[in-house]
């Protein structure tokens, strides 16, 4: 048996070469815009707060990102959220509960699908409570019901207006009976603010679905919404297949809904803070520091 002879310049030479001259290029170097298909720097967008520059297409924001950019000087103070049984019904499908639990949290650092922080907006005190939608589609659990009620409850205390952040997938089907009970629960801890007249501000983000719609954030004073974020119950694809009809263009997006009486307001991102602002010192009487008249000077001795 004749063994080829191995050529050394094919076989040792060129691949010594390529690795000489390899670069790694890292996977989020870039962002492809869903709407132009433009490819721009990670960086360029996350400076531009996770907007697509030029076409203006507003990317998902996590939920500690969104305070930094609401709260004067990017800092507040992270309200402590309480604890709730893990995986009450020891739900498995592909995976258990529990393991999706513990990969949702190392992706995210979050324990759960909200984030609350107390601070100052536009120089007046607020309560903004985020919703991640990286943990697990910010699906609407046991966790998220306790954290939106201790928002509230947060509010209700140092007597602020409530500000609210949607972003989610709906109910999280793996807790069943005792996620949809956070339902009716989020919608007393509404009630509880229109009591006390207390502001509660819903900003309504991309995606807002299921069974979050269908409670909290849906019982604003103010319903506001980004730009061409979607806004329903059950989905455009799941509502044609259902009538067997083809809905009209821009069906369940923000700016339709606007048009249509569902959103007050669609904002663009980088004018929330200060829209926010007016409306809650509308709402309370207040006007923000910044825009106090500079006092008038003092008479000079004669």
């Amino acid at each position: 048996m004749m063994v080829e002879p191995m050529n050394w310049i094919s076989e040792v030479v060129r691949p010594k070469i390529k690795t000489l001259f390899k670069r790694e290029t890292p996977e989020n170097l870039w962002v492809k815009c869903p709407d132009t298909g433009q490819m721009v720097f990670h960086k360029e967008v996350e400076a531009n707060h996770w907007v697509i520059p030029g076409s203006e297409h507003h990317l998902k924001m996590g939920a500690s990102a969104r305070l930094k950019l609401m709260f004067d000087e990017g800092t507040w103070i992270d309200v402590a959220l309480p604890e709730v049984a893990t995986d009450p019904l020891k739900f498995r499908d592909e995976k258990r509960y529990v393991d999706r639990l513990k990969d949702a949290r190392a992706k995210t650092g979050l324990q759960d699908a909200f984030k609350i922080g107390f601070g100052r907006v536009g120089g007046l005190p607020m309560t903004l409570a985020a919703q991640e939608f990286g943990f697990m589609a910010g699906s609407l659990g046991m966790a998220a019901g306790e954290a939106f009620v201790r928002g509230a409850e947060t509010a209700l205390e140092k007597r602020t207006p409530y500000v609210l952040f949607a972003a989610s997938g709906g109910a999280r089907m793996q807790e069943g009976i005792l996620s949809l009970m956070q339902m009716p629960r989020t919608t007393v801890a509404v009630r509880r603010l229109n009591a006390a007249r207390l502001p509660y501000i819903v900003v309504l983000t991309n995606p807002t679905t299921g069974g979050v719609t269908a409670s909290y954030a849906m019982l604003g004073d103010v319903h506001l919404a980004e730009p061409g974020a979607l806004i329903c119950f059950a989905g455009p694809r799941v509502i044609e297949q259902t009538i067997r009809e083809k809905l009209p263009d821009g069906f369940q997006r923000a700016e339709y809904l606007r048009d249509h009486g569902m959103v007050d307001q669609v904002v663009h991102r980088h004018q929330l803070k200060e829209t926010i602002a007016r409306i809650c010192g509308l709402l309370m009487d207040v006007r923000p520091a910044a825009a106090l008249p500079e006092p008038a000077p003092a008479p000079e001795a004669a």
